[in-house]
């Protein structure tokens, strides 16, 4: 049997990836690593921007969050982006405004194909409506719609498309319950040090 050929990171473009120059994954090894624990929200947030990353006013993203495939990754206006969050913008991830995702929730883009002689993958989109909340400790992968208002339970996995105000949770998640909340605020969590 021979040995497959080897892909780089950018032979995938065709599965819908967001391209990424190695000056990109430089600045996400750097953010990742050093930049996500800096205890001031404008520099973690303005080198984000300066690699592309959209991010709209009054949003926030704690301390801990990683990223991945910064330029397919856009976030809107009064979004609260929790503690150690994991946001993989390779196959794009479009969060609306007035969003909460808290601590410790994965957004994944991408899968290897199981059956795939060459370990391949598959990168689709991620789009999170606005008013949206996921709880602690959820994961939503890839190729998922969250609907307006929807609310995620903590600790759910997110394997197909949540209606809006739908109330889901579980592995996988299912339906519990629908949303009565108007969706007239405008989530701000800017601590301190945070």
């Amino acid at each position: 049997m021979t040995r497959p050929e080897a892909h780089s990171h950018n032979d995938i473009a065709d599965t819908g990836a967001v391209p990424t120059s190695r000056s990109d994954q430089f600045a996400e090894r750097i953010y990742n690593f050093l930049i996500t624990h800096i205890p001031f929200h404008a520099v973690r947030q303005n080198f984000l921007r300066l690699f592309g990353m959209k991010i709209g006013r009054e949003t926030s993203i704690m301390m801990g969050t990683r990223v991945f495939g910064l330029r397919g990754i856009t976030i809107g206006n009064n979004c609260s982006i929790g503690f150690n969050v994991l946001l993989d913008g390779r196959g794009r991830i479009r969060i609306d405004d007035d969003v909460v995702i808290a601590s410790d929730v994965h957004i994944i883009t991408g899968k290897h194909l199981v059956h795939s002689p060459d370990f391949g993958i598959e990168l689709r989109p991620v789009t999170v409506g606005h008013h949206a909340w996921l709880a602690s400790r959820s994961t939503i992968l890839q190729g998922v719609t969250i609907g307006v208002g929807a609310v995620v339970a903590a600790c759910s996995m997110v394997t197909t498309d949540v209606d809006e105000m739908a109330i889901v949770g579980g592995l996988p998640a299912k339906p519990l319950g629908v949303r009565k909340s108007t969706l007239e605020y405008h989530p701000f969590f800017r601590p301190l040090l945070y």
